[in-house]
């Protein structure tokens, strides 16, 4: 089965062409960071009007790529929540309309599953695992039970591990995206030269919380309580705050999942997001001679048509199908259990 998968959630205009919701036959995205880069942030009007400009080439492109004509698709995939609502529009429609004109079965996304479907295109990977999701959006930890079903574990009570990156790169100037940027910073730098603070949100079973995180107190801590945190001896350089604060990012998160691996038994865990790019969290989740850890590929880890298209086509195989009335929508209820629409 030959799915063509659309991905327009955010600030990347990204088709693909996939076979048999595993051989990538096309992967094309079109990054629009150098338009947000001047605000910092991904600001809502550009990107969609991009998505605007772009969405014709882009879906051009990973057809000729893949070597085939329109025509010779099986089904078209489409992100359809959750995201910028403006940008999920663009792609929705644009999906829409060709799955219309060409009379081809239509399938709605959910971008959090397909996430983590991402790196099911590098090799299959058995069902029930630990699903970590980590994004500029997104931080949830999971039970993933079948490509589009999870059982919610934690989650953010406040910032996304993204967005606390994005935010402490803002303030002290490192660049844009900030989690690349820190990253980079952090090879020079001194993980132990700040010692900053990691919430405690679990109080015991009544309290919860067990496996939810909260970046608030430590950007507050990096951003403007810098000094009180400073190892005896240790430089105020870029590097070293860097080091040290995506240190403290990526263990909230280890700390969380690992509670989650004692108390499911579950040995396999599946990475996805752009923060399942960060090298401090692939290194030290990847050194578990104990656990079975599973990272997408680099270019797989932020937005990409590549994992729409996959997990569009194993849900088109099983017979799933999405009506010319599927309607964006930029968030999803974070129940307990999430299935492909959202509930």
């Amino acid at each position: 089965m030959l799915v063509l998968g659309i991905e327009s959630s955010c600030d990347e205009t990204a088709a693909a062409v996939v076979e048999d919701g595993r051989r990538i036959l096309s992967d094309v995205v079109a990054t629009q960071i150098p338009f947000h880069a001047a605000y910092q942030g991904v600001v809502p009007e550009i990107a969609s009007r991009k998505h605007s400009e772009w969405i014709h080439g882009v879906v051009s492109r990973a057809l000729s790529e893949a070597g085939l004509g329109p025509a010779g698709l099986d089904g078209i995939a489409v992100t359809a929540r959750p995201g910028l609502v403006g940008s999920l529009l663009v792609g929705l429609s644009f999906a829409k309309g060709m799955a219309y004109a060409l009379d081809k079965p239509l399938i709605g996304v959910n971008h959090i599953l397909a996430h983590l479907y991402a790196p099911q295109l590098v090799s299959p990977i058995p069902y029930p695992f630990l699903g970590l999701l980590v994004s500029g959006g997104h931080s949830i930890i999971c039970k993933a039970l079948d490509v589009a079903e999870i059982e919610i574990l934690g989650t953010t009570i406040d910032d996304a591990a993204g967005e606390a990156f994005d935010k402490v790169s803002k303030y002290y100037g490192f660049g844009y995206p900030g989690g690349a940027y820190i990253d980079r910073l952090a090879q020079e730098g001194d993980e132990t030269a700040f010692r900053f603070p990691k919430p405690n949100l679990y109080k015991g079973e009544k309290g919860g919380h067990r496996y939810d995180v909260s970046y608030s107190g430590l950007k507050t801590a990096a951003i403007h309580q810098l000094e009180q945190y400073r190892r005896p001896g240790a430089e105020a350089s870029p590097a070293n705050i860097a080091a040290s604060f995506q240190k403290a990012a990526c263990d909230i998160l280890l700390d969380r999942l690992f509670k989650a691996v004692e108390d499911t038994g579950l040995k396999t865990i599946v990475a996805g997001g752009g923060v399942a790019a960060n090298s401090y969290l692939r290194r030290v989740l990847g050194g578990r001679q104990d656990l079975t850890v599973h990272f997408p590929p680099l270019k797989l880890c932020g937005d990409n048509g590549a994992m729409i298209a996959g997990l569009g086509g194993r849900l088109l195989e099983r017979g799933e199908r999405s009506g010319f009335d599927l309607n964006a929508s930029a968030r999803v209820p974070l129940y307990r259990k999430l299935g492909q629409q959202g509930s």
